[in-house]
């Protein structure tokens, strides 16, 4: 058994970056360890009396399901092979997941499982597990491998408990890793972006998780424990934008019964978030300069002097702002002063390939919320999301995922339980012939020669070097690795 080299935070206090690149480490070794794909991090949350998944990967995404924990059940179903593990501080393997006892369906299935307990003051701590789609995928020495792992990263994993246990973690918004490589430029900006007080600019589509994003950067920040005051510009009426913004003093209007403190003040010393900026009155647009600028903000019919807050300002538009400037419904001065750093988020029928997964995060999302046991989709529903564009992307998909839950009355959506406007489209002849296969296969079809040409085309401009390989893929190493096996590339050539 091998020494782990992990990330050793100095501080007693960790930082939220260093937990979760922590936690993040860990699951690399334990995959890299056991060539598994899925794997997830479960830390017990004595509050919450359950396993809380900490880190979750499924298919190289990174999920983030807040609020998601394993609790003992009270009817005679199995509470699942994490808490078994928690509950009896030995490693376990499961290579048929039809026939094992203690198996339960927490997101995907899967048909072998390897989980062994976190070791702290000889008592558990957590769960480190990872799991695969097919039988007899692992054997003893994988436990062997997991053992040491969580032996020698339980003092830093304790950390991270100690530090999500305090609050911070327990907002963390929801929140989906490497979608597409348009998302991971996002990623990568935002984790550029996010410890600086530089304003942002978000833009996408309706519905592409602009307000989400902002928060993961407010959330990576320096101001993390501060407050995040959102403003939806779009969903104020024009005479009452300035007073919310800047605030105002008593009888500075009709009806100015009462002083009130602007939403500026209330963010002193965290981040603003301006949702739909493009809808800003112009009028309101040179007050809103001077606040960026200066730092000053000055009440509605206030007579003092203008006072200094200190905010870091996230705006995000589905509107073109630099045409909104060309057309002078945008002032430039103002434009440029936003935009110092500008996300641009992909729509989701950029990335339809992970449908399949995102569907079920939003499945066990809403029944959760519904309090129903839905479990899965059907492939004849699967096919028809596919087949429809969602225009309203992100968003869209959710609410879509929640009529259907609301609507069956089985463990499974099925066609029926879908909206009439993804029922009403029609599929196209060359999608007819796939109606009946899952995305997975789908996806598999169409990107493996794809994906195999990629990546020998980068080792060959790369001469072989893996890590140069993953940084120009976006990746890390450790997925390299993966897909290479996976499509049967061999690194036993001359790349000279």
């Amino acid at each position: 058994m091998r020494e782990s080299k992990l990330i050793s935070p100095t501080d007693e206090a960790l930082h939220s970056a260093e937990a979760e690149s922590l936690e993040r480490r860990v699951m690399e070794l334990a995959l890299e360890r056991t060539n598994a794909h899925n794997g997830a991090i479960f830390l017990w949350d004595r509050k919450a009396k359950g396993l809380a998944i900490h880190f979750h990967l499924v298919d190289d995404l990174i999920i983030n399901l807040p609020g998601v924990l394993l609790r003992h059940r009270q009817d005679d179903r199995p509470n699942g092979i994490a808490l078994w593990v928690y509950d009896n501080n030995q490693a376990y393997l499961c290579n048929d997941t039809n026939n094992d006892p203690h198996y339960a369906r927490y997101f995907q299935d899967v048909r072998s499982v390897v989980a062994v307990p976190i070791p702290y003051q000889k008592r558990a701590m957590g769960v480190i597990t990872v799991s695969a789609r097919e039988p007899d995928a692992f054997g003893t020495e994988h436990i062997e491998e997991l053992q040491s792992l969580a032996e020698s990263s339980a003092k830093f994993l304790r950390r991270a408990q100690l530090y999500w246990s305090k609050g911070p973690g327990q907002g963390r918004p929801f929140l989906i890793k490497g979608l597409s490589t348009e998302w991971l430029e996002v990623e990568r900006q935002l984790e550029q972006v996010a410890p600086t007080d530089a304003p942002v600019l978000i833009h996408g589509e309706s519905g592409t998780g602009k307000e989400l994003v902002a928060n993961a950067i407010h959330f990576n920040s320096t101001r993390m424990g501060q407050p995040m005051i959102t403003v939806n510009c779009a969903a104020i009426p024009e005479a009452l934008l300035e007073s919310t913004l800047f605030g105002h003093a008593k009888g500075a209007f009709t009806g100015a019964t009462y002083a009130k403190t602007g939403e500026f003040t209330k963010a002193h010393k965290g981040t603003l978030f301006l949702d739909e900026i493009g809808d800003m009155p112009m009028s309101l647009q040179a007050k809103l300069l001077r606040a960026v600028e200066d730092g000053e903000i000055q009440p509605l019919g206030s007579n003092v002097p203008p006072a200094r807050v200190d905010v870091r300002l996230i705006c995000a538009t589905h509107h073109n702002l630099a045409d909104m400037v060309r057309q002078r419904t945008f002032r430039d001065d103002l434009y440029y002063r936003l935009s110092v750093v500008t996300l641009q988020l992909p729509p989701l029928r950029s990335y339809k390939t992970n449908l399949e997964l995102l569907t079920e995060v939003f499945l066990l999302q809403a029944a959760r919320k519904m309090k129903k046991e839905v479990k899965r989709t059907s492939p004849q529903a699967m096919a028809m999301m596919y087949n429809y564009d969602f225009p309203g992307n992100m968003r869209e998909l959710k609410n879509v995922v929640e009529h259907a839950v609301i609507m069956t009355t089985s463990e499974e959506i099925l066609p029926e339980h879908l909206p009439g406007s993804i029922r009403s489209v029609t599929p196209a002849s060359t999608q007819l012939k796939f109606a009946y296969k899952t995305l997975v296969q789908m996806r598999e079809h169409w990107l493996e020669p794809l994906e195999r040409q990629y990546l020998e085309d980068l080792l060959s401009e790369c001469r072989g070097d893996i890590k140069a390989v993953a940084r120009r893929a976006g990746v890390n190493v450790v997925t390299i690795y993966r897909l290479l096996k996976k499509r049967g590339i061999s690194l036993r050539r001359d790349f000279s």
